[in-house]
């Protein structure tokens, strides 16, 4: 990847306090609506349901966090304006004079019921327990104090914050464990926050409507309303964005950039990211679904397997031809030199066909096998795409692969109910630390710590295990940082899962929006301002 588009997230050092510099928004109020084409419509709008990136930049529009992050991951004070750590206890001082959009006080009650919530959220896909690691105890000595107590020194606990949106406990209460239920909240019930804007309406499949908070603790965000458009397709995108329809459009097709970059009426915006494409292999237990030939074994328990099935992966082809360019080749699950990557894992592997047919030989699979790779259509740039250049060149090798695509809400609940012995996904994590990534995709699963939460391959490495959770304990940067990177290399080594590339994000948008990249891909509009 040409040049260093990550920068190291500042580190949280025992008692030095973190103070506001400055307002992250314009404050131009600019007197019309806003209108952004989604490629991917949210799952729900309970901000502790789904960890996913179509949520989240929602939720995060209509709640603000304690801590938030810039457009390269640094964390900076959000409705905390300050915070501190002494051994095993972080202090956080909440921001004087805050109010929810229906107009109440933000209290440390608030944050109190936000973090008691997120366990008893009944069903979550991908749960939000995994910010909450270490956690034992957390108090409000004051309306405006927060004290949390770990179990063990924490270094993650600051950075974790920006993945938990404050909700008000007023009106999010309710009859059920959780107070207000997904249910209700997808239905508009409850759904007060802090953030610059506040919920209107959701119309599954049409429209999502926000409109600007008249009582936002900040610089009022520039526009009076902003109407979120679900348009799956890439070309359907752009040509809304072309006819004037929408203002601001997610991932237009790669192969129409540089007509795009040419109209003279529109923008375009590039940004690397830490979202990592790979593709998950069922390693649970001695049978898996979606793959005949091998007398009812699952081959993917095999090392010897899951190496050829990388040796097969041509990456940077992938990335020149399938991908247009707007990708890099992955080596490892989060790029270097972001916090925890591996340096020894910079550059992804050459393909070796010839020895991946050996490999397959010697596992006992001398005439290959066949294999159903599951994918969404329509939730990563080009994924679909993607995995049927992926299937192309596992069938080179005698693994004759297919493809289910599917509609990323179809997709995900396959995936969530183990439907796909190995299916394409991505992940980018808002922390900027590997931390985040291994603890969700790799660490094996234990529901009642928060660990392995989208773990959907079910693969499980003590040796990686006890590092990932050393490195919880590490308060050093550069040791708990080598910690990470030793085992990424483990896992690599082990090939637990296959990193494909990361994405390089795109917006597309008219002359008169700008709106500058994130490296967590977030379409967070209370970025996007007026252009001069």
């Amino acid at each position: 990847m040409p040049g260093n588009p990550y920068r190291r997230p500042i580190a949280f050092k025992l008692l030095a306090t973190l103070v506001v510099a400055g307002s992250a928004f314009s404050g131009t109020v600019f007197a019309r609506d806003l209108v952004v084409a989604l490629k991917t419509e949210p799952t729900s709008m309970d901000p502790q349901y789904h960890a996913l990136t179509p949520n989240i930049q929602l939720s995060q529009t209509l709640f603000d966090p304690l801590v938030c992050v810039d457009a390269d991951l640094a964390p900076e004070p959000c409705l905390a304006q300050s915070w501190t750590a002494e051994g095993k206890v972080w202090t956080f001082k909440l921001r004087p004079n805050v109010k929810f959009s229906d107009g109440s006080p933000m209290t440390s009650a608030d944050v109190l019921f936000t973090m008691d919530r997120v366990p008893k959220v009944p069903n979550s896909p991908s749960s939000f327990k995994v910010y909450l690691q270490k956690v034992e105890k957390i108090e409000a000595p004051d309306p405006l104090t927060v004290r949390i107590t770990t179990t063990e020194p924490y270094p993650l606990l600051a950075i974790n914050m920006v993945g938990l949106p404050i909700m008000s406990a007023k009106a999010a209460a309710g009859a059920a464990p959780e107070g207000k239920t997904t249910t209700e909240l997808n239905a508009g019930n409850g759904l007060v926050g802090t953030g610059p804007y506040k919920f209107v309406s959701w119309k599954r499949g049409s429209e999502i409507i926000f409109e600007r908070n008249p009582n936002y603790w900040g610089k009022a965000p520039a526009w009076d309303k902003v109407i979120y458009r679900p348009i799956s397709n890439p070309a359907a995108r752009t040509a809304a964005l072309l006819a004037g329809d929408v203002d601001l459009v997610e991932d237009p097709p790669t192969d129409d950039l540089e007509r795009l970059k040419k109209d003279a009426k529109l923008r375009v915006e590039t940004k690397a990211s830490n979202r990592i494409i790979y593709v998950a292999l069922d390693q649970n237990g001695e049978t898996t679904p979606g793959i005949t030939g091998t007398n009812g074994k699952n081959p993917l328990l095999d090392k010897r397997v899951r190496e050829a099935l990388s040796l097969a992966i041509d990456r940077s082809a992938l990335v020149s031809r399938t991908m247009g360019g707007v990708a890099s080749p992955a080596a490892q699950l989060l790029p270097y030199p972001m916090f925890g990557a591996s340096k020894n894992l910079t550059t992804a592997a050459k393909p070796n066909p010839e020895k991946a047919k050996a490999l397959l030989k010697e596992a006992g699979y001398p005439d290959g096998f066949t294999l159903v790779l599951g994918t969404p259509n329509g939730r990563y740039i080009n994924d679909s795409k993607v995995a049927q250049t992926l299937a192309a060149m596992w069938t080179r090798i005698g693994v004759k692969t297919s493809i289910d695509a599917n509609a990323p809400a179809v997709f995900f609940k396959n995936r969530d109910s183990y439907t796909y012995s190995a299916y394409l996904a991505g992940w980018g994590t808002a922390t900027g630390e590997m931390s985040n990534t291994l603890n969700s995709l790799l660490v094996t699963p234990d529901k009642d710590k928060g660990l392995g939460t989208t773990n959907r391959s079910r693969y499980s490495n003590p040796e990686m295990d006890k590092l990932v959770a050393e490195s919880a304990n590490q308060m050093d940067d550069k040791a708990r940082a080598a910690t990470l990177a030793k085992a990424s290399e483990i896992a690599m080594a082990d090939f637990a899962m296959l990193p494909i590339h990361f994405e390089h994000s795109v917006w597309a948008m008219k002359k008169d929006v700008s709106f500058k990249g994130r490296a967590d891909q977030q379409t967070m509009i209370q970025y996007a301002v007026p252009s001069k």
